[in-house]
């Protein structure tokens, strides 16, 4: 993660990809697709004082900004053609390619800054990285780590991966959607953080669940559960993984704290909790058949960070 907090705008001309005005206020920016995210990043923009684009293949859903002053363009390349900012969030790769294929043939590209917030898979953020490169275009990749109500909020990260000129010169616009966060020059980081994130987050909504499901079922509210949980998350859980992260980029996983052997037995006592209040436990039997997976692999013992050997298929020995 790059220390963008004290990044500085590069020097361009007015037909770099990553000229900007010298302030945010009143920076023209184009937003294409307006569904419920694409809205909420024009809406964000619009609260900055920006002067906002957008253009949607159905025109209608552009009343409610354009009654907050957006101007609605009647076609892709004139919404293209009023920024050099223009920021992408559409269904899905075959229809951003429907929409910026023929601007890119007319040479519409050509010096402007396009950020992609479309969601996709890491390799297709690199392949659109090489294609808006051909067309003469600056290329960021993002990735949103919220949901729409949350846009516009300091506190929630925009991931982005791809060129840093493009980057430090339009992040004091980025800004007014969320904190901006360049991960590096890779396009394709932003979108694997972007998978990598979310399956932290349904590991742990699920975790939590179960967990409120089991101490619920003796009379607790999911309220009093969920104070103390995130005591615990916030606290030593934290601890763990920061203790763990070292030990996984050195790939040596001393068992100083609790083995996996250890672990494995203490699981069983979260099943037989579970078993015995009906909750389900396909989740914790889960866990526990990859953790002894990772101990006959020869992790028993290891640290429970030992594990991830077995999640990256690294053969027994």
């Amino acid at each position: 993660m790059n220390a963008d907090s004290n990044s500085r705008p590069v020097n361009a001309d007015s037909n770099s990809p990553a000229a900007t005005a010298a302030t945010p206020a009143r920076t023209p920016v184009t937003v294409i697709g307006l569904g419920l995210m694409g809205s909420a990043l024009a809406s964000a923009l619009l609260d900055r004082g920006h002067a906002v684009t957008v253009w949607n293949r159905s025109p209608e859903k552009a009343k409610p900004l354009a009654d907050r002053g957006a101007h609605v363009a009647a076609t892709p390349a004139d919404a293209v053609a009023a920024s050099g900012l223009v920021l992408a969030c559409v269904l899905d790769y075959d229809a951003l390619h429907t929409v910026l294929d023929p601007l890119a043939e007319a040479g519409a590209l050509t010096g402007k800054a396009l950020v992609n917030l479309t969601s996709g898979a890491p390799e297709q953020a690199e392949a659109m990285a090489a294609w808006a490169d051909a067309h003469g275009a600056g290329y960021l990749d993002g990735g949103i780590m919220t949901t729409p109500p949350g846009v516009g909020n300091p506190e929630m990260m925009f991931l982005y991966s791809g060129s840093e000129d493009v980057f430090t010169a339009h992040r004091p616009v980025l800004a007014a959607l969320g904190d901006p966060i360049h991960l590096g020059p890779a396009p394709g980081l932003a979108s694997l953080y972007d998978s990598a994130l979310l399956g932290l987050m349904w590991a742990t909504f699920t975790g939590w669940l179960h967990g409120t499901a089991l101490a619920t079922a003796d009379g607790t509210s999911a309220t009093d559960f969920t104070r103390v949980a995130l005591r615990w998350l916030n606290g030593a859980v934290s601890l763990f993984l920061t203790t763990y992260a070292p030990q996984v980029d050195a790939g040596h996983y001393p068992g100083d704290d609790a083995t996996v052997d250890v672990q494995i037995a203490a699981i069983g006592h979260l099943v037989h909790a579970a078993e015995a209040r009906g909750v389900d436990n396909a989740l914790p039997e889960l866990i526990r058949s990859t953790m002894r997976r990772a101990a006959a692999a020869g992790h028993g013992s290891s640290s429970f960070a030992g594990v991830i050997e077995v999640l990256r298929g690294t053969p027994a020995g």
